[in-house]
């Protein structure tokens, strides 16, 4: 695209990049799932790159992902089924439901993650 192969420097890339209205930022990601009806691909330490062309976005997934059941990526180690929780719902449902964070947990994997039915449980 831009002729002579490796000749072009990174530095000079960014600022061609630049004027073209592209903008492009590594994104610091843990794990990246796939899902697809038959299985999900788990990509973990993968180098994702988002790059912005005038409002449009496109991710680059750089890694050797592992092919696992379908819906059983991102299960906890107890192989617990069900979404992940996230610690920050874990202790808003406890501090509105004056609760423990393990019982606010309970709670909200009853209701699959949803906070208002897990605090109304709880009440």
């Amino acid at each position: 695209m831009f002729g002579g192969g490796g000749g072009l420097n990174p530095r000079k890339m960014e600022q061609m990049m630049e004027q073209m209205g592209i903008d492009v930022e590594d994104i610091d990601a843990e794990e990246v799932i796939i899902r697809t009806a038959e299985y999900d691909l788990v990509f973990n330490n993968a180098e994702v790159t988002k790059m912005d062309a005038r409002g449009q976005e496109t991710y680059q997934v750089i890694g050797s992902p592992e092919e696992v059941e379908a819906g059983l990526a991102g299960e906890s180690a107890g192989g617990d089924a069900g979404p992940s929780i996230p610690d920050g719902d874990v202790e808003l449902v406890a501090m509105r439901a004056d609760v423990s964070e393990d019982e606010a947990r309970a709670a909200l994997e009853d209701n699959d993650g949803d906070l208002a039915a897990a605090v109304e449980s709880l009440e």
